[in-house]
């Protein structure tokens, strides 16, 4: 199942000409000219709306293909595969296809073009995305969108019933436990739950409790007693203290309606996301919603810090000087900020630093957003090729703990599985 937040793609291919011809032409590009392969996504509208001024700062012309995310991935698929230069700048999702990309050598090595520009400042993208966008020690993507796991809480139910914000894994089911048991109908905890869908999110707790999908050597590690901890503790909150007869097919859709109807005490969530629950015409308690940093568990609050989306260099590309011009452009201080204040959560300290960044987030938000992106880690899933198979694997512990089955022989299970999965995959 694929992530989708409200950040993320429209459905509808659009092909927007900048410059001196129809975008996906096959005749010859001048030097001046750059062609660029976006999705469809708030952060391209505000590029979009921007390119006449880097035409007239640069001299350039775009050329821009702006798809939907099964469009753009057919797009790759053909053109990348025949080795096509028809493609200059590439929008690319580093955690779900990345690597692919990287190994299939796509995408350019950009190590020097981001640590030759002081005043770019490579040095200020956050280290979780910037981690992301590496492969084998080079760096081939630049991130653009990043988005971190947070509690989302109901201020008004902990206030009844006398619970502080919780900072701990303990602390948090405590409180789930005491507040499901005094309103009826509520619980006192929804997340996602669908077996791929929980990959992302679970993933935070796994840190937190001292455990990652696999190691260094490329082993399996869901089976460690750290991880096999976070596989209960993660299901056990929502077996325990979740909505009665809760399905296990739940996105973010579904568990956002839960908590925005009312019907839940604490939800954990990217922050991209969190205009659903703050939003008087999406939700019923907009009002009563508070932010905070994912609380610790026994090895800390280690959410994920990650980009969703970053820009790449076609590596068949033959005209990478000016594709590299409009990628300084595009990710440059300013425009970051100018993304950030539209909604579009950055991968750059400096936006997150400046009052004018954080001027159209909640407060309690922004310091929890904070906090993740110095302690988050740099993915949310498996580091592999075949992604989606990977979160099938591991995520068949979080489904078993969910429904009160045996998550530790699962996660044994599921161990065995997931490295004939990583033996094949690599």
């Amino acid at each position: 199942m694929k992530r989708r937040s409200v950040l993320q793609l429209l459905a509808v291919a659009v092909v927007v000409p900048f410059g001196v011809a129809a975008c996906g032409s096959s005749g010859a590009k001048t030097s001046g000219t750059v062609r660029v392969t976006l999705a469809n996504h708030v952060w391209t509208d505000g590029i979009k709306a921007a390119i006449p001024e880097f035409e007239k700062e640069s001299g350039l012309k775009v050329e821009l293909t702006q798809l939907g995310e099964d469009q753009l991935s057919d797009q790759y698929n053909v053109k990348l595969n025949a080795g096509s230069d028809e493609i200059d700048v590439m929008m690319y999702r580093p955690l779900q296809e990345g690597k692919s990309f990287a190994r299939n050598k796509y995408l350019a090595d950009l190590t020097k073009n981001v640590n030759a520009d002081a005043g770019w400042d490579w040095k200020d993208f956050q280290k979780g995305p910037v981690t992301a966008c590496t492969f084998e020690n080079k760096v081939v993507g630049v991130p653009i969108i990043t988005e971190r796991e947070v509690l989302y809480y109901r201020k008004d139910l902990l206030e009844a019933a006398g619970v502080a914000v919780p900072k701990t894994m303990e602390e948090l089911e405590a409180a789930a436990k005491k507040i499901a048991a005094a309103n009826k109908g509520v619980a006192g905890f929804v997340a996602r739950t669908g077996k791929s869908a929980a990959v992302t999110q679970f993933s935070s707790f796994l840190y937190s409790f001292g455990g990652d999908f696999m190691d260094d050597a490329g082993k399996s590690t869901i089976a460690t007693p750290e991880a096999k901890a976070a596989y209960a503790f993660y299901g056990g909150l929502i077996h325990n203290h979740g909505p009665a007869n809760v399905s296990t097919d739940m996105s973010w859709p579904e568990a956002m309606a839960i908590f925005t109807q009312g019907n839940a005490a604490f939800y954990t969530e990217a922050d991209s996301l969190y205009k659903n629950a703050t939003d008087t015409s999406k939700s019923k308690v907009a009002d009563k919603v508070g932010f905070a940093a994912l609380p610790a568990g026994p090895a800390g609050s280690k959410p994920y810090n990650v980009p969703s989306w970053g820009l790449a260099i076609n590596e068949a590309s033959g005209n990478q000087e000016n594709a590299w011009k409009f990628i300084q452009w595009a990710t440059s201080k300013a425009r970051t900020l100018a993304a950030q204040k539209a909604g579009v959560p950055g991968p750059r300290a400096s936006v997150w630093a400046d009052p004018e960044g954080t001027s159209t987030y909640p407060k309690d938000l922004a310091e929890a957003i904070a906090f993740s992106a110095e302690h988050g880690i740099g993915h949310d899933r498996p580091l592999v090729i075949a992604v989606g198979k990977a979160r099938e694997i591991v995520g068949e512990p979080i489904v078993t703990a969910i429904t009160g089955g045996d998550s530790a022989a699962a996660a044994t299970s599921s161990n065995d599985q997931f490295q004939k999965f990583l033996d094949s995959d690599s």
